[in-house]
């Protein structure tokens, strides 16, 4: 047991009695946990046996919940566990970072069968767990509706192949830089799927990642340069193989991605094991159709290969560059995510070029290196930031029952706990990724000096902004970082150090000073030193990047000037507690599977409507293809915390509670993910261009996403077949089917 008498773990002074029945309210807990994440029992059967309220929340049952105050007198763990996760002897700062895992970019020729703009229908044998008979091969929805828009237009140049899998050993690792800017690791020696050296190998069926090994992966790519991104489902088909928690079918969403709804990972469009989906990826700036059609401005531009430019149709304004990808499974997003369901997409361009020495007047020759004419990660850094919890065993653990939002209490960077990273004096770009369920990160260096913030949400800001202390960086939220470290001595050590306070998963509890951080001043395991940087050498080339933080070099990417298009309409999204669903009255605990009907606490109104649960058959908003719009995002509540994400465009933002000198500078740039704050609101406003189809809008705390604070919306008018509504694709291991849609929203049109 922890020893910490704090308020997050039951106290080893705790009467053994009082620990063992805290520890049999887990087990017992545990296994109501497993059984649904499994699909053995239905929320309507926790409902009707009186184990959850039909609002979702668990009941306070003894024996059943380790909050009940019988067990535990009132002590809060917010992550379901009687006890600390064991770190079986790991020190902090006792293993090195690793650099994410490159993934080779392969000729399309290399895919078989060949991809093809309609979803592949050819037939298979369906395993008997899965109901046999035979299927597709791949899982994407059959038909014009979920073909890929534009696909000979935008041809995939580049092919891209990943399996989801269970945990393993990586044998065929790639940093993408040689040992000596990796802290030494020699990526030629097998890696284990281990959190630290100290701790248990993790079983095949406790963590399914990407390829299933770590690091997590990075892909990359340049504008104008279509990619397919070929995702095989190879995970377990007997769905109780999951070691608790996790769903083996999967829904890939590339975050941020502006491109056909039929590749955004759609929440209800998942594929099921032994299925592939291929995602079409054409990499193209927004306003492709509207703005700069000739392709004369050397602003939207790409990387030729030899040192020049190739120039691209579009908004240059509009150029992104940091996003990831993750699951998006109906009511398993936030277990599937944190299960290993996530990796980082570097896009490159003529203005984010990764090559610092080319001073060509577009490239704005941001800390990366120059022996490649794109792409350099040298000095271009990946980070991951989750905290995890483990059991008694050491093995990955997750409540599913905390519907507030679930910590763990383990930090971990690029899934090593508390790992040093070796850094030249030089300038170090660093791209952060929350890529956390519910926690909120707020950090700092440990002796107080500045970072630079270039980029928010993967887009390069107009302007950069130096911080001793970032702002609170929601779950989703990228910031994109340079940190001078040519200001310590060789042999230095500075931390960065988190401040972001939590003792539930609704909102970050407060916010500390970074001294008391340092000093241990909170209960939150998570909070103080959790990345360590150890200066080691000079560089062994000059660093010609760009100093961001000199008078007059900060300017980057301006917004794209909205002023002369008009404002088509408004529409309001309130963000709360209360949810109920369109259900039989007769019978409360009905839960509809057809179109995704989702109970939960958590919910969304529109326009004045009552607070509605997810459900993927519902249409919600339906903006004209072509329009502008503004949307006001509402916290219907002070008491917690949302980060809402909008799907396939990005938005301005043009007020914090109502004023735009409530927007801080770093929030002035483009956005797709808009944390509200406890009892505030975001106004912002978005353009619908190029593409079409459904997308969907959520909160990005993972667990409230899943219970149930989702909505769809789609293009209308966008031209066949995006005619409103869609129908809603129904998917099985056998076919996906539609549905028409359950209900549409007064305001919807």
């Amino acid at each position: 047991m922890s020893e910490r008498e704090d308020g997050f773990f039951l106290s080893e002074k705790s009467s053994k009695a009082r620990i063992r029945e805290a520890e049999n309210a887990r087990k017992n807990r545990q296994e109501i946990l497993s059984a649904y994440s499994q699909g053995k029992v239905s929320r309507r059967d926790l409902i009707k046996w009186g184990l959850i309220t039909s609002a979702g929340a668990i009941a306070p049952i003894h024996g059943l919940s380790p909050f009940v105050s019988s067990a535990f007198a009132g002590v809060n763990i917010p992550t379901g566990a009687a006890a600390a996760s064991p770190l079986f002897g790991a020190q902090p700062f006792s293993q090195a970072m690793p650099r994410f895992d490159l993934q080779p970019r392969k000729p399309l020729s290399s895919l078989t069968p060949t991809p093809t703009a309609q979803a592949n229908q050819t037939q298979m044998a369906v395993d008997p767990l899965l109901g046999g008979g035979t299927g597709p091969i791949e899982g994407r929805p059959g038909g014009p509706i979920w073909a890929h828009q534009r696909f000979n237009e935008f041809a995939p140049q580049v092919a891209v192949e990943m399996s989801q899998a269970q945990a393993q050993s990586n044998t065929s690792y790639n940093p993408g830089v040689p040992s000596s800017l990796n802290s030494g690791i020699d990526a030629s020696q097998p890696i284990p799927l281990k959190f630290h050296p100290a701790m248990p190998t993790q079983a095949p069926n406790s963590v399914w990642t990407f390829q299933g090994s770590v690091p997590p992966k990075l892909v990359t790519a340049r504008y104008g340069e279509p990619l397919l991104f070929r995702h095989h489902n190879k995970l377990p088909v007997d769905v109780t193989q999951n070691n608790g928690f996790g769903r083996h079918t999967i829904s890939t969403h590339e975050h941020n991605g502006h491109h056909g709804a039929e590749n955004d990972g759609f929440t209800g469009a998942f594929f099921f094991p032994g299925q592939f989906y291929d995602y079409h990826w054409p990499v193209v700036l927004a306003g492709h159709d509207t703005v700069n059609t000739a392709a004369t401005d050397r602003r939207a531009s790409s990387p030729n290969g030899s040192g020049g430019l190739n120039n691209v149709p579009g908004d240059w304004r509009e150029t992104m560059s940091t996003h990831w990808f993750h699951d998006h499974m109906f009511s398993f997003t936030s277990q599937n995510v944190y299960k290993g369901n996530a990796a980082m997409f570097n896009i490159y361009s003529g203005l984010d070029r990764g090559n610092e020495g080319i001073n060509d007047g577009v490239n704005l020759r941001l800390p990366s290196g120059t022996a490649n004419d794109w792409g350099n990660l040298d000095y271009d850094v990946n980070l991951l930031f989750a905290e995890k919890a483990f059991d008694q065993n050491g093995q990955l653990y997750f409540d599913i029952f905390n519907f507030d939002g679930f910590l763990g209490d383990v930090m971990t960077v690029n899934l090593a706990y508390k790992p040093y990273f070796e850094v030249e004096r030089r300038r170090y770009r660093f791209r952060i990724l929350n890529a956390s369920v519910s926690r909120f990160f707020k950090y700092g260096l440990s002796d107080g000096s500045q970072m630079v913030q270039i980029a928010n949400d993967g887009n390069l800001l107009p302007n950069v902004v130096s911080q001793a202390v970032s702002d609170e960086q929601g779950i989703a939220e990228r910031y994109d970082w340079v940190i001078d470290f040519s200001r310590y001595n060789l042999g230095d050590k500075v931390w960065m150090v988190n401040v972001a306070e939590h003792s539930t998963g609704k909102k970050p509890n407060k916010d500390l000073s970074v001294a008391d951080a340092l000093a241990g001043k909170s209960a939150d395991p998570c909070v103080g030193k959790f990345l360590e940087f150890r200066i080691v050498r000079n560089p062994a080339k000059p660093d010609q990047s760009r100093d961001v933080a000199a008078p007059g070099q900060g300017q980057l990417i301006p917004n794209p000037d909205l002023s002369a298009i008009p404002v088509l309409r408004e529409r309001t999204f309130v963000f709360g507690s209360g949810a109920s669903q369109n259900l039989p009255a007769s019978d409360p605990a009905a839960f509809t599977t057809g179109a995704g009907n989702q109970l939960g606490p958590w919910g969304v109104a529109t326009d004045g409507g009552r607070m509605r649960n997810a459900s993927f058959g519902r249409l919600s908003a339906s903006p004209k293809f072509g329009s502008r719009e503004v949307w006001h995002l509402v916290n219907g509540g002070g008491g917690w915390d949302h980060p809402i994400h909008i799907h396939f465009e990005e938005g301005q933002v043009l007020a914090r509670n109502g004023s735009l000198a409530n927007v801080p500078a770093w929030e002035l740039g483009r956005k797709d993910v808009y944390r509200l704050r406890p009892g505030g609101s975001i106004t912002l406003t978005m353009q619908f261009r190029d593409w079409g189809g459904m997308f969907m809008e959520h909160c990005h705390n993972t667990v409230h996403e899943d219970n149930a604070m989702l909505v769809r919306w789609e293009t209308n008018g966008a031209g066949e077949p995006f005619l409103s509504p869609l129908p809603t694709p129904i998917a099985t291991p056998q076919g996906v089917g539609f549905v028409p849609v359950d209900e549409i929203a007064p305001t919807a049109f």
